[in-house]
C-alpha cells in the first residue's frame, strides 16, 4: 500500500492488488472509498476518432493553462461540431470559459469544500457519459476526477511526463516526448485523435457583456492603455515594486501611454499597487476587477506587460502585443505562444541544454531585469506593433 499525502486535507491511501488499484481518502472528519480501477497498459496509446463524441476535458485551474486547453475544444468542435464537450473547472477560472462557444457544459469543482467538493463531482459526472476523458492536468487530485468520468478511454501524458501517481488513472497514454512547449504539449492530444490542431484559435472574447463594461471602461481613457501585470503564482516570479513604479512613471510621462494595474489582489499584488500609485501619479487600478473584465482590459490594450502568469497567455490569445518578463522559468517553455517572443524580457539563461528544453526553476533571475531592458522591448514594440489610435 502506498500513502500520499494530499494538500493538508486529508491523506490518499492506494492499495493494489495486480492490475487493481483501491482508492480511500481519509479527512480530518471522514474517510471517502472510491471504487477500484485498473489501469490499461499496452500498445493501445491512440484514441479512436469515431469514439469520440463525448468528450470530458479534466484541467481545473492556473488561467495560463486554461488559455492553452481553448484551441485543443476549439479543434475539437470544429473537427465534428456535433460533439459534446464538458470542462472540469475551478470557480475562477470557470468564470473564464463560461459562455465559450465551444464547450457545452462545465463542471465546477469546489476545492474549498474540501474532499466534499471532490465527492459533488463525482457525482456530476456519474450523471453524465463519456466517450473519452483528456487528462491535461498531472496531479493526483486531477487523477481522481479523472478516474470518476468512467470514460472507456482516458487518455493522459507518458509516464515519464505524468506526474503524481497520475498514470494510474489513464488507460491510454500519449507518445513519449521531449518537454516542449506547454501549449503544444496540449495539442498532442488533438495528435492522438487524429484531429487537426490548425488553424491555432482562442475566442477567448470578451462576450457580448463584457464588450459593454470594456466601452464604459475605456471611455475614460484619453491615451492608449498599457495594462501592467504585476503578480504571478510564486514570488520567484516577481519583479521588484519600486522598478514597475519607475517603469508606470516613464510610461505615461514619456512614451504617452496610460498605465492600468491589473490582475488578483494578493498581499503582494497590494505592495506593488502601492508603490505604482505612489511613484506614478494617474496609474489607474484595475486589481481584482475578475477574469471576464480583466479579458476585456487585455482586449482593449495597446500593450501588455507581464510576469509569467496566466494573463499573459491571456493577451497573446487576444493578438494584443505583450512584453514577457521572466527569469525564473523558461521562456521557450512557459512564455508566449508563437507571437511575440521578439517582445521577451529573460534573466533565464540558457534554455536548451543537450538538445533538450531546460526545465529547471532559477531562483533570484528576476532582480537581473532592469527598467532599461524593458524599455527596450517598448521601443521595439513601438517601432514594430503600436497602435495609432485608443482602443475603443
Amino acid at each position: 500500500m502506498s500513502r500520499t499525502r494530499c494538500g493538508g486535507r486529508g491523506d490518499i491511501h492506494i492499495a493494489r492488488d495486480g492490475g487493481q488499484y483501491n482508492i480511500s481518502v481519509l479527512t480530518n472528519d471522514t474517510r471517502v472509498r472510491f471504487r477500484t480501477f485498473r489501469t490499461v497498459t499496452g500498445p493501445r496509446n491512440r484514441a479512436a476518432p469515431h469514439a469520440s463524441r463525448r468528450v470530458c476535458i479534466v484541467l481545473l485551474s492556473a488561467v495560463g493553462d486554461v488559455v492553452h486547453t481553448l484551441p485543443v475544444v476549439n479543434a475539437l468542435k470544429r473537427d465534428d461540431p456535433t460533439r459534446h464537450i464538458t470542462w472540469l473547472l475551478q470557480p475562477g477560472p470557470a468564470t473564464l470559459v463560461r459562455g465559450h462557444p465551444a464547450v457545452d457544459d462545465i463542471i465546477v469543482v469546489e476545492r474549498a469544500r474540501g474532499w466534499r467538493g471532490f465527492a459533488d463531482a463525482r457525482r456530476a459526472l456519474h450523471a453524465r457519459q463519456f466517450d473519452i476523458t483528456l487528462a491535461l492536468q498531472d496531479y493526483i487530485k486531477a487523477g481522481l476526477l479523472t478516474s470518476f468520468t468512467r470514460a472507456p478511454v482516458r487518455l493522459g501524458f507518458d509516464r515519464a511526463r505524468a506526474r503524481d501517481l497520475n498514470w494510474l488513472f489513464t488507460n491510454a497514454h500519449l507518445p513519449p516526448h521531449a518537454r516542449q512547449h506547454v501549449q503544444d504539449e496540449y495539442l498532442e492530444f488533438l495528435a492522438a485523435m487524429n484531429v487537426a490542431a490548425e488553424p491555432l484559435e482562442w475566442r477567448l472574447g470578451p462576450r457580448d457583456d463584457g464588450r459593454a463594461w470594456q466601452r464604459e471602461f475605456t471611455a475614460g481613457f484619453d491615451r492608449p492603455i498599457v495594462s501592467l501585470v504585476i503578480g504571478s503564482s510564486r514570488p520567484e516570479k516577481d519583479w521588484r515594486p519600486d522598478r514597475w513604479a519607475e517603469l508606470a512613471r516613464v510610461l505615461r510621462t514619456e512614451y504617452g501611454l496610460a498605465p492600468v494595474i491589473v490582475g488578483a489582489r494578493t498581499a503582494r499584488e497590494a505592495a506593488t499597487e502601492r508603490a505604482i500609485l505612489a511613484g506614478a501619479p494617474g496609474t489607474v487600478s484595475a486589481l481584482d476587477s475578475g477574469l471576464p473584465r480583466l479579458t476585456a482590459i487585455l482586449d482593449a490594450s495597446a500593450l501588455v506587460i507581464s510576469l509569467d502568469t496566466g494573463p499573459l497567455h491571456m493577451a497573446v490569445a487576444l493578438g494584443r502585443p505583450v512584453v514577457s518578463l521572466l527569469g525564473y522559468t523558461n521562456p521557450a517553455r512557459h512564455g508566449p505562444y508563437r507571437r511575440f517572443r521578439d517582445l521577451v524580457v529573460s534573466a533565464y539563461g540558457e534554455t536548451t541544454r543537450d538538445g533538450l528544453l531546460c526545465t529547471d526553476r532559477r531562483p533570484g533571475r528576476m532582480p537581473r531585469i532592469a527598467v532599461r531592458d524593458v524599455l527596450d522591448a517598448v521601443d521595439h514594440w513601438r517601432s514594430t506593433y503600436a497602435r495609432p489610435t485608443i482602443p475603443r
